[in-house]
């Protein structure tokens, strides 16, 4: 059988405290093994897991996202680079769009945003009479739409 870990080990391997191991466990993103002694212990493949559930919130994946995504990987075996490869292919386009967003962000941030404020002095130039608002609530510039004339 493959080496397993026990909770505290997976914990040191990934940063994760071992009640954040526990909670992942209860919504079914890991499952332990248990021994005679009802210990818990995992396979190295948890790991990676538990990594890909860090690095998905970091970037702005959903639990529900997350979630979803590892429960296409195969339950009681390491999931193969086949496995991740096929959870990026799915992801790739949502990915890039939250790198849009916030690029997008980072740009007109310390400008106009298109969200109907009126109070900066570009949104007479840009939101005239508010026609930002029109197309519907939020940060419309940031959200992707265009100013008029732009």
């Amino acid at each position: 059988m493959a080496e397993l870990l026990t909770i505290g080990e997976l914990a040191r391997r990934t940063g994760l405290s071992v009640s954040a191991i526990r909670f992942y466990e209860g919504r079914g993103l890991v499952q332990s093994l248990r021994t005679a002694g009802n210990q818990r212990r995992f396979l190295r493949g948890d790991i990676r897991r538990l990594s890909f559930i860090l690095i998905g919130q970091r970037v702005g994946l959903s639990l529900a996202e997350i979630e979803h995504e590892l429960a296409s990987l195969p339950q009681g075996r390491n999931p193969s680079r086949g496995d991740w490869e096929k959870i990026a292919t799915r992801i790739h386009d949502g990915l890039n769009e939250r790198i849009a967003l916030l690029e997008r962000t980072r740009d007109l941030l310390g400008g106009c945003i298109g969200c109907g404020c009126l109070s900066l002095d570009t949104c007479r130039l840009y939101n005239r009479d508010d026609r930002a608002g029109r197309a519907g609530p939020g940060p419309r510039y940031l959200l992707g739409d265009k100013p008029a004339g732009a």
